[in-house]
């Protein structure tokens, strides 16, 4: 692969609740593509989530420090309107199955006829990160079941905390 083009910013969404190695992976991948990522943490007040925005964002940075090229932020709204305000001109996400892929094609033909200027690039992730989703995590966690293995250690420690294990 050639080395990263420094005129992409790439913006990866998400509600990250929580942070697992499967979206750790897609950031380092997309990072080695585009030079520079914005994990952007979206923020749906109508998606009841386990950690709250700031939590998220805080678990994500933890996650990633030391990834010279990654920045975290919060967004609200529109994903094509914090590409605008972020100026990146690629969205990535990731795809597990098919379903999920169904799903992604969709959002990116929504996202284009909104704003013309913004490629989306869908990622498979690595077969060791395939199965994994936060969803997942977060049944594993609240059961008393051990997640450290899906997720970065920061966020391992705080399900932990959250989640003590009774036995």
């Amino acid at each position: 692969m050639s080395s990263p083009s420094a005129a992409h910013h790439a913006l990866f969404p998400g509600s990250f609740d929580p942070f697992t190695l499967g979206h750790l992976d897609l950031a380092r991948r997309a990072l080695a593509m585009f030079g520079r990522v914005t994990i952007a943490v979206a923020a749906n007040p109508d998606k009841k989530a386990l950690f709250d925005a700031q939590e998220r964002v805080a678990l994500a940075r933890s996650a990633t420090r030391g990834l010279s090229g990654i920045e975290v932020v919060q967004i609200d709204g529109l994903v094509v309107h914090a590409c605008e305000a972020l100026e990146a001109d690629v969205i990535v996400r990731g795809v597990r199955s098919g379903t999920d892929f169904d799903f992604e094609v969709q959002m990116a033909r929504c996202n284009r006829d909104m704003l013309s200027s913004v490629e989306t690039v869908l990622l498979v992730p690595a077969p060791a990160h395939a199965h994994i989703s936060s969803t997942l995590v977060r049944q594993i966690a609240s059961m008393g079941g051990d997640a450290s293995s899906f997720v970065p250690p920061a966020v391992a420690d705080v399900l932990r905390a959250r989640f003590p294990r009774s036995r």
